[in-house]
């Protein structure tokens, strides 16, 4: 029997997910240099939907920026969100008063629970070159009895996430990095601990793995109720179970059965894994709310309006941390928090 269940083609955003994650977007733009308010020149911005600019124009996108690009403020409940960054640069500000700045291999994780509102722009701090962004946005479901625990925000910085190096036949190596979860004896830096993916017995693993070229990967049989997705988004071709898999491909495969990954070519290939047992609940979702019932999605709009989630502390809807700024996290309690010798300045 095929360890491969489905084939979807990726196309635009979002990704297909299967439950406990609720969504997954890859955004991979090539914006230019910045000026001093940290965005575009204000003449690229011609022919634009600013607000909801989410076309591929000149191989970038404003999405719902119009200065700088990035989302502002907008909440969120009953869930989680997973910032994975593979270049570039990104300012998070939140209703709790909460901000930082993360950069290449930072990962951020926010619990919205009851509600939080956030804002995740996407600074250009090069005013003399181009500045590639490159990231990954995963929401991960909250069971019923944690969709109203307290908002969270947490960094995972780049030299704090397992990187394991697996040696090939041909003296290249395999390249996973651990976001969450186990993978043989590596374990991943804790998630928040109201998190689905903080109890191991629901066995959550997020992974970006790069297979060099003519290259394999096998990654072992877990327990059949475990839903477990291979997302190939840059490289030429692979190979599963002597079926070649086209790129830009979601591939849900049997969690019970080891998966055999073959790298025929050249170039090298990535991919990303998600893994998880399902919740096994209702899920009904309404644009940044994700809860159990329609009442529930009610009640959640109902309190927004009322208490906007602790209101706004930023005086400007899309804030940014300056150009100077590197890697950091302040957290709501006022504690504020640097890599150490890994900090990078941009």
């Amino acid at each position: 029997m095929s360890v491969i269940r489905q084939i979807t083609p990726l196309s635009g955003i979002p990704w297909p997910t299967q439950d406990p994650f609720l969504f997954c977007a890859y955004h991979l733009d090539h914006y230019p240099a910045g000026q001093d308010h940290l965005g575009p020149a204000p003449g690229l911005l011609a022919g634009r939907n600013l607000g909801h600019d989410f076309t591929l124009k000149d191989g970038w996108r404003m999405y719902h920026g119009t200065t700088v690009p990035g989302f502002p403020v907008h909440p969120h409940r009953g869930f989680e969100t997973i910032t994975i960054n593979k270049q570039g640069w990104v300012d998070h500000s939140d209703s709790l008063g909460a901000a930082g700045r993360f950069g290449p291999g930072d990962v951020q994780w926010m619990t919205a629970g009851r509600g939080v509102q956030h804002a995740e722009m996407f600074p250009l701090l090069k005013k003399d070159k181009d500045n590639p962004l490159e990231i990954f946005q995963v929401w991960l479901n909250l069971p019923r009895a944690d969709k109203f625990v307290e908002p969270h925000y947490k960094m995972l910085w780049h030299n704090t996430v397992p990187q394991i190096e697996e040696e090939q036949d041909n003296d290249q190596k395999t390249i996973i990095r651990l976001i969450a979860g186990t993978y043989k004896d590596f374990i991943s830096p804790a998630p928040p601990e109201n998190s689905w993916a903080a109890d191991p017995q629901n066995q959550v693993m997020i992974c970006l793995i790069t297979l060099p070229a003519s290259s394999h990967w096998q990654l072992s049989a877990t327990d059949a109720d475990i839903n477990r997705t291979l997302y190939f988004y840059s490289g030429q071709a692979l190979t599963i179970d002597q079926k070649n898999i086209p790129v830009n491909s979601a591939i849900e495969l049997v969690p019970d059965s080891t998966l055999h990954v073959i790298n025929p070519t050249r170039k090298p290939v990535e991919l990303l894994l998600l893994q998880g047992r399902p919740i096994n609940e209702p899920v009904v979702q309404y644009g940044p709310f994700v809860m159990n019932s329609k009442e529930e999605i009610h009640r959640a709009f109902v309190d927004y309006q009322r208490t906007e989630y602790e209101g706004w502390p930023w005086p400007q809807p899309d804030p940014v941390h300056g150009r100077q700024r590197g890697r950091f996290a302040r957290y709501a309690d006022g504690c504020e928090e640097v890599p150490d010798s890994e900090t990078v300045k941009p």
